[in-house]
């Protein structure tokens, strides 16, 4: 039609004619999924950044500033929370979805705080979904007061980030909630039901307090910032898997194990970070999902409480701890360390149907004398053969482990499979087999060029 009719500067939202009817082979591009299969922190960015030298478009599908990523380029190391690893890549667009729930301080901060790093023209390279719910300044006070008042009701809290996460996805799912469409579109509206939000939150909470004109003078000047940026990010989709060819790639943020649905609840985000969040985060059928990578580290960790069944509370824990540096990128927390859980793996495997695994930070593991995998739980001297529902249930399963001895070599400096020791070989054919999907990166170091590509 040629008119602007969205309010974004787009003017051209005419879906094209299809002048024969799709047969259902004929989907459009393929779109590759990057997961982590434990509780995160499994080294996703690495891998995406790997995929994402030749993809055309990389989008975040789900979560918010909650999540952290850390890739290591030319001996520079950025960190993202809401920017995808993508937006290094200087030839391709980024995209963050539907499902994100983006804080605009924080997605500004991050950028800027990038460039300073080296990382140019990220504003132009990233498209922001108009159906993406914002993450407001206040959510994150309330994040926190929530996570006190469970700490004084229950004696234990989840251990969120305090980012505001929950908040957002609880004001999406009570229909409350204000997307980045309202925020563009009449701002007297938005102001108003930001007032509503506001009052709602405060009579729950009366030690809240909000300068509310102060917040809407701030969210208004983000607007203008973020304007360029939106387009309706389902059309968006559409038009890039349904074009010429084109390598599309997401990142899941989280992990398996955090996921609302599968994960260790209460103890896990407020999202779906398994393979539904990358259809419902970004508005794309599951016919164009194509391979589904999951990343896992050859050992395990995980952020916060929660039942982890093969953490180490010994010297072994304290060295996977300090050798693989673990410290969660946007807490600043120390990460529980464990043995490989080989149990969390497969079941995440049933869920995500992975088609293969990234291993990474097998270089840990290079000192050790004996090296131990998980492969079975066992409740009351019996093995199950499924993953428990149960947090109680979960806390009293006993683990059963196969024993490997340890290669006793530094890894780092391998990039080829020949290169590693028959026992590392070993170790890893096992994983492989005992999940029963190939492992086609294995990682044993920090920069890009430390992934041993097998296939």
């Amino acid at each position: 039609s040629g008119s602007d009719i969205t309010g974004y500067g787009v003017t051209d939202m005419a879906m094209p004619l299809l002048e024969t009817k799709r047969s259902r082979n004929d989907v459009g591009n393929k779109v590759t999924v990057v997961l982590g299969a434990q509780w995160g922190d499994e080294g996703k960015g690495k891998v995406v950044d790997l995929l994402a030298t030749e993809a055309d478009v990389v989008c975040r599908c789900q979560g918010g500033n909650n999540a952290g990523h850390t890739v290591v380029v030319d001996g520079k190391e950025y960190d993202f929370h809401l920017l995808p690893s993508g937006i290094i890549n200087p030839k391709s667009i980024s995209l963050i979805g539907n499902g994100v729930v983006i804080h605009l301080p924080g997605l500004f901060e991050e950028g800027d705080k990038n460039e300073k790093k080296g990382l140019k023209g990220w504003e132009k390279r990233l498209i922001v979904s108009d159906r993406a719910h914002l993450v407001f300044d206040f959510y994150q006070i309330v994040d926190s007061l929530q996570e006190t008042e469970r700490q004084a009701q229950e004696g234990k809290n989840i251990g969120t980030t305090k980012k505001g996460i929950g908040p957002a996805y609880s004001s999406k799912a009570s229909r409350t909630g204000l997307r980045v469409c309202d925020l563009l579109g009449d701002f007297k509206d938005f102001s108003n039901r930001f007032k509503n939000i506001v009052q709602q939150y405060q009579s729950m909470y009366p030690s809240l307090t909000v300068d509310v004109e102060d917040q809407l003078k701030k969210l208004k000047e983000y607007a203008e910032r973020l304007r360029p940026m939106v387009r309706d990010g389902v059309y968006y989709m559409y038009e890039a898997l349904h074009g010429p060819p084109k390598k599309v790639l997401v990142e899941g943020a989280n992990a398996a194990l955090l996921d609302i649905d599968f994960g260790t609840y209460p103890f896990v985000t407020s999202s779906n970070c398994t393979v539904g969040g990358a259809c419902t985060g970004l508005g794309i059928p599951p016919l164009n999902i194509g391979d589904v990578f999951g990343v896992a580290k050859a050992y395990t960790t995980r952020v916060g409480i929660g039942a982890f069944p093969t953490e180490q509370l010994n010297v072994i824990g304290e060295l996977l701890q300090t050798r693989g540096h673990e410290v969660g990128v946007t807490t600043g927390r120390k990460r529980r360390c464990g043995w490989l859980d080989l149990v969390i793996v497969r079941y995440a495997h049933m869920i995500n149907g992975f088609t293969a695994i990234a291993l990474t930070k097998l270089d840990i593991l290079d000192v050790l004398d004996e090296i131990k995998v998980g492969v079975a739980y066992k409740l009351n001297g019996k093995r199950i053969p499924h993953f428990p529902a149960n947090m109680d249930v979960l806390h009293k399963v006993e683990v059963e482990y196969e024993t490997f001895p340890g290669w006793k070599t530094d890894t780092s400096a391998a990039r080829k499979w020949n290169d590693l020791p028959a026992k590392a070989q070993n170790y890893i054919r096992f994983i492989e087999n005992h999940i029963g999907v190939p492992i086609k990166w294995v990682g044993v170091g920090k920069s890009r060029e430390c992934m041993i590509q097998m296939f």
